[in-house]
């Protein structure tokens, strides 16, 4: 009889155990954001790049915000700063970027997507570092899945031509050739990247092949492989191949890089690239999808 109340009580202790485990984890959602910058650099709450703060965009949302103008790799640092504060040991996180983030993003995953992480425990300092957990370390990070908004991991060819100040070392990495051969595209670590592109465009659209939101062409925000742009379009464009929704290959034969998939193609052309401080353009599309899904 001792026996049994002994072995009761041991299976009691690691249900609760379980249970606690299970109690305590937390789901957040990352938003990374892109050119510009505008968020207070470590400080998570700070949400100026997007728009208020009070409005809804996901479970537990943080800001992780980068300076915007420097370097891919120079700026990285404070991407897995905040993605080992909030996506490690029993915490997951959804994560939502905008044009250059979705670089940065996957700049992230195939670089350090397979390396040894400390788990954190998601109370940050002014520097946006959090404390140890004391739980030990883990290979990468707890993410569900990633969301981007006017995706420029394929670069632009604002960048290309001087469009934009060719003095920041960021528009050097978002020239086209140069940002689709900074790191393998294809190498997400198993983390699926959905694909929001927008395609209201203005008078110097002519710059970007086929559609684009007047900033990034849907080469680049649906996810399209190779070592250069192409001109993509919407199904009511005669003139150029389509850009197709999911994985499936786009009109012509070409393919998306693994783990991309376009969830949201701008066929009535409504959405620009610009949050102009109130959730605006394509950002719109994927905020929306944040609150709905990430729960």
């Amino acid at each position: 009889m001792a026996k049994l109340c002994r072995l009761f009580a041991a299976v009691l202790f690691l249900a609760l155990s379980a249970m606690s485990s299970i109690a305590s984890a937390t789901n957040y959602t990352l938003w990374i954001n892109g050119r510009t910058g505008g968020g207070v650099v470590g400080d998570y709450n700070s949400f100026t790049y997007w728009g208020p703060s009070s409005t809804a965009a996901g479970i537990n949302k943080k800001s992780v915000n980068w300076d915007g103008y420097n370097s891919i790799s120079s700026q990285n640092g404070k991407i897995r700063d905040a993605l080992d504060c909030f996506c490690t040991g029993s915490n997951w996180c959804y994560v939502a970027t905008h044009s250059a983030g979705d670089l940065m993003m996957g700049y992230t995953m195939a670089n350090y997507g397979g390396s040894t992480r400390t788990v954190k425990n998601a109370t940050a300092n002014a520097s946006g570092q959090c404390g140890d957990a004391g739980a030990g370390t883990q290979v990468g990070w707890n993410i569900k899945w990633v969301r981007a908004a006017s995706g420029a991991g394929g670069g632009s060819e604002l960048s290309d031509v001087g469009s934009w100040s060719t003095s920041e070392p960021l528009v050097k990495d978002l020239k086209t050739t140069t940002a689709r051969a900074m790191y393998n595209h294809n190498e997400t670590r198993n983390v699926w990247f959905y694909m929001y592109a927008g395609a209201k465009g203005t008078f110097y659209s002519g710059i970007l092949p086929g559609q684009d939101d007047e900033a990034v062409a849907y080469h680049s925000s649906g996810g399209v492989s190779g070592s250069a742009g192409a001109a993509f379009c919407n199904p009511s464009d005669w003139f150029c191949n389509d850009l197709t929704m999911g994985t499936a290959a786009n009109e012509g034969g070409s393919t998306k890089w693994s783990y991309h998939s376009v969830s949201f193609r701008d066929d009535a052309e409504a959405y620009n690239h610009y949050a102009n401080s109130n959730w605006q353009g394509i950002i719109s599309v994927v905020r929306t999808a944040m609150v709905s899904s990430a729960i």
